[in-house]
This record gives C-alpha cells, sequence and structure tokens, in this order.
C-alpha cells in the first residue's frame, strides 16, 4: 500500500502544473480577391418553319420560346447578340430578351453579324428563367428556304 501512498500527491502536482502550462499563439496572413464575374447561359431549343399565310398578305412570322440566366458582379454591363451569317435574303431572324431586376430590355432585335444591344443597364445581379423569344420572318420574295440554322453569340461586355 506504500506505493499508492505516494502516487495520489504526484497525480495531483502533475494536475497543478498541467494548468500553469503557457498559451501558444501565431498568426497567419490570408489573402484574397474577388474577380469579375459575367456568366450567361441559354436553355431551350427553339425551332422556327415559317409555313403558313393569309391570302393576300405577307407569310405568317412565328416564335420560339427559351430561357436565359445571368450573373455579374459588375456595374454597367450590356448583352449583344449577333448571329454567324446573315439570314438569306427576304428571311429575318429577331430575338427578344426579358431583362434581368434593373436592367433593361431591348426589344425584338433583328439579327445579324454585327453585334446588337439586347439587354442594358445590368449591375450586381443573379437571376435565371428570363424569357428569350425568337422569331422568324419572310417575305413572299423570299421563296422557299430550305431548313438552316445560325448559331447566335450573347456576350456580356461594358455598358455604354
Amino acid at each position: 500500500m506504500k506505493p499508492f501512498r505516494y502516487a495520489v500527491p504526484a497525480l495531483v502536482l502533475l494536475a497543478a502544473t498541467a494548468g500553469r502550462a503557457d498559451a501558444q499563439q501565431a498568426t497567419q496572413t490570408v489573402s484574397y480577391e474577388v474577380q469579375a464575374i459575367s456568366e450567361i447561359a441559354f436553355t431551350g431549343s427553339p425551332s422556327l418553319v415559317v409555313s403558313a399565310a393569309t391570302a393576300g398578305s405577307a407569310p405568317t412570322a412565328v416564335t420560339a420560346n427559351a430561357s436565359y440566366a445571368v450573373t455579374t458582379n459588375e456595374t454597367n454591363r450590356k448583352i449583344t447578340a449577333a448571329i454567324d451569317t446573315n439570314m438569306p435574303t427576304g428571311v429575318t431572324l429577331s430575338v427578344n430578351l426579358a431583362a434581368p431586376t434593373g436592367g433593361s430590355s431591348a426589344g425584338a432585335v433583328t439579327l445579324g453579324t454585327t453585334a446588337q444591344d439586347v439587354v442594358t443597364g445590368i449591375t450586381q445581379v443573379n437571376q435565371g428563367g428570363l424569357s428569350v423569344t425568337y422569331s422568324l420572318s419572310a417575305t413572299a420574295a423570299a421563296g422557299v428556304v430550305a431548313s438552316g440554322t445560325r448559331t447566335v453569340t450573347y456576350t456580356i461586355t461594358a455598358g455604354a
């Protein structure tokens, strides 16, 4: 029993010295940055076929819908749109993008190979489910036009 009698005071001494240990401290410098972000994405597969007219009138224009989402942390941005090659003579492709909160839509814009403003005044927004309406019209002089495609390129850039 004598070894037990000496173990208890040693245990108490060990506990008392553990509480007196000096606190250790360190620092670290953390670098951070938020870069410019401007992203746009489209959903849907619009298909447009002009196939009817009222006698004595131009062929009936048709529409198709899609949607888009936009995120930007910048101020005064705009969205432009252009197609990769011109439409056939007498055929017009237009687009109308709804504007996100705070922005302004240009309404229906005829697409060509030169970029056109479709939405302006976009500032620090992230919004999805915005409507896109494509419209295709043709004159009688366009004749019969075989099925084709055009790639529409949308760009977010600094506003004017």
